[in-house]
């Protein structure tokens, strides 16, 4: 089943991905008409909006919910495109700001934790750094449940030299990397097991924290650099890397979790539209 749904899909995938980004807009502006109609997750949307920004009125949060659905229009068929993404497209389409800090670390031979959110374009992220950077980029995922279209994901997250590691290998890898310069990026604001995280309050709400990025940093010394990935117009990003923190082996439990979640807030409420509305993030409840 699994073969048969990723060879009937695939040529459309492909088809699109051989788009240019003007016209791949036009489709991303259909697909949008066409998930107004079917409400995909809208609930689930506009209850983590309310929730979120308690000071918004009815009208603000619906024009959110609407912005937002555009930008995850827009998101699915950008990812789509890195299948065909040149190397001149992907500096084009998001541009990363050098950070003289970030080379003198590189020159020190010393490695680097990355942490960032689901906003903007993480997809596009990963190429970006890459082709500008010097530190191997190691990116930590979950793998998808069909072999097929797991084997195409990671061709194109692999694109330009980056590195995937599935999540149940981490620290596997980080151990066979010691004696290289790498940059292990978490996009680390996914849902945590309730029983394990970090709990403290995102966005207004109890939040259950994800918090393997913070653990390894300390295990291996390596500084935690912020990646902030803001949209500049419609199908253009920009990379800002942040040095959060740099001496990790002198910081308090969950000090480094929270300094990540208390700039992504910020970052958020700056422009909340190009953030994951659609998961159901906050399902868990707080241990009493």
């Amino acid at each position: 089943m699994h073969a048969i749904l990723f060879y009937i899909s695939y040529p459309f995938i492909y088809l699109i991905a051989l788009l240019p980004f003007r016209l791949l807009y036009v489709v991303s502006d259909i697909f949008y008409f066409i998930m107004m109609l079917t409400g995909y997750r809208k609930g689930v949307i506009v209850t983590n909006l309310r929730n979120s920004f308690p000071e918004k009125s009815e009208k603000e949060i619906q024009a959110l919910f609407k912005t937002y659905y555009h930008y995850m229009c827009d998101l699915i068929f950008e990812t789509l495109k890195t299948i065909t993404l040149t190397e001149k497209e992907a500096k084009e389409h998001c541009v990363f700001h050098k950070a003289d800090w970030l080379d003198k670390l590189y020159e020190e031979n010393q490695s680097i934790v990355i942490v960032m959110g689901h906003y903007g374009n993480w997809e596009l992220a990963g190429p970006s750094f890459s082709l500008y950077n010097k530190h191997q980029l190691v990116v930590i995922y979950r793998p998808l449940s069909n072999p097929y279209f797991e084997r195409l994901f990671v061709k194109m997250r692999s694109k330009f030299g980056t590195k995937i590691t599935p999540v149940n290998n981490t620290l596997r890898e980080m151990v066979a990397n010691r004696n290289k310069v790498t940059a292990t990026a978490f996009i680390a604001d996914q849902k945590a097991p309730a029983e394990t995280a970090y709990w403290t309050t995102f966005l207004n709400q109890d939040t259950a924290v994800f918090n393997g990025a913070e653990k390894l940093a300390k295990k291996f010394d390596y500084p935690v650099v912020y990646m902030s990935v803001n949209k500049i117009k419609r199908g253009y990003y920009e990379i800002t890397p942040e040095l959060l923190f740099k001496d990790v082996k002198n910081t308090a439990d969950h000090e480094i979790s929270q300094g990540f979640m208390t700039r992504l807030e910020k970052e958020i409420n700056q422009n909340p539209s190009t953030w994951l509305w659609s998961h159901r993030r906050w399902k868990d409840k707080r241990p009493n």
